[in-house]
């Protein structure tokens, strides 16, 4: 077994408990084909992770504030996935990639009528999979990135190159003020990939991550039509990325933010 089958069932798993409610190894074990020693090892890992509860015998779904809490959900990030969602038309082809403030848009997602979602996050369509109307969902495939828990490379590239978009949705370790948005992730191929074949490349960042300088030029200006942000944003920066003819969005935070 890989590492990637291993993600990938992990990741199944989870989708399935937060569909189904409370569900026993038992259950788990017949529905994956695996003995009941792996799905317990699998449940022990996701749990540590913070992802679900486990129960005597099985698991079951974690409630929703601390599912926030897990996956680093903060107002902040919940209102830009919010206004983000809110330029979608209906029969929209999206592109998500992975992260926990474009993941946050996956609930705004459910009144949508005839999406179609491309992603490489397996979380991302985890998340698609649970909703009510579900999109019609497409996967890049290509190498497993532990780093980024998404899929990355070569093939996952050729994949995109088959298909257009009208929408990317990205988000960002840092944002440069002079060159553009930047990240921790060596893995720059894809990123790029994605926004040539969307005729509209959104960035969601929290105001905290403008101004951050990290060496690895993600998305130059030039390829960026929109960054949503929070109302922290300073008056400076926002001006610095006027002047690159990106259209900056800025929006209130209800309640205060107590995690980052």
């Amino acid at each position: 077994m890989t590492k990637r089958n291993t993600a990938q069932r992990r990741h199944a798993i989870l989708a399935y408990v937060n569909t189904e409610g409370e569900v026993s190894v038992e259950a788990l074990a017949q529905r994956f084909d695996f003995s009941e020693v792996t799905i317990r090892k699998d449940l022990a890992t996701l749990e540590k992770s913070g992802l679900l509860l486990r129960r005597h015998g099985g698991a079951m779904p974690l409630p929703a504030e601390l599912l926030d809490t897990a996956l680093n959900v903060s107002a902040a990030k919940r209102a830009i996935a919010v206004a983000a969602a809110r330029r979608l038309r209906e029969h929209n082809r999206i592109i998500i990639d992975s992260g926990t403030t474009t993941s946050a848009m996956i609930p705004e997602l459910d009144g949508k009528t005839g999406l179609v979602v491309m992603t490489n996050s397996l979380a991302v369509a985890n998340a698609l999979h649970a909703l009510e109307r579900e999109p019609m969902l497409l996967m890049t495939g290509g190498t497993w990135d532990p780093h980024s828990e998404s899929f990355q490379g070569q093939v996952a590239e050729d994949v995109l190159r088959h298909y257009d978009f009208d929408q990317l949705f990205i988000g960002a370790d840092g944002i440069d003020l002079a060159r553009g948005t930047t990240t921790f992730n060596e893995l720059l191929g894809l990123s790029r990939v994605m926004a040539e074949v969307a005729r509209e490349v959104v960035v969601l960042v929290e105001a905290d991550k403008i101004g951050r300088r990290i060496p690895n030029l993600e998305l130059p200006w030039a390829c960026i039509d929109t960054l949503i942000t929070d109302q922290r944003l300073e008056d400076t920066a926002r001006r610095a990325i006027e002047a690159h003819d990106v259209e900056v969005v800025t929006v209130a935070v209800d309640e205060p933010e107590s995690r980052r």
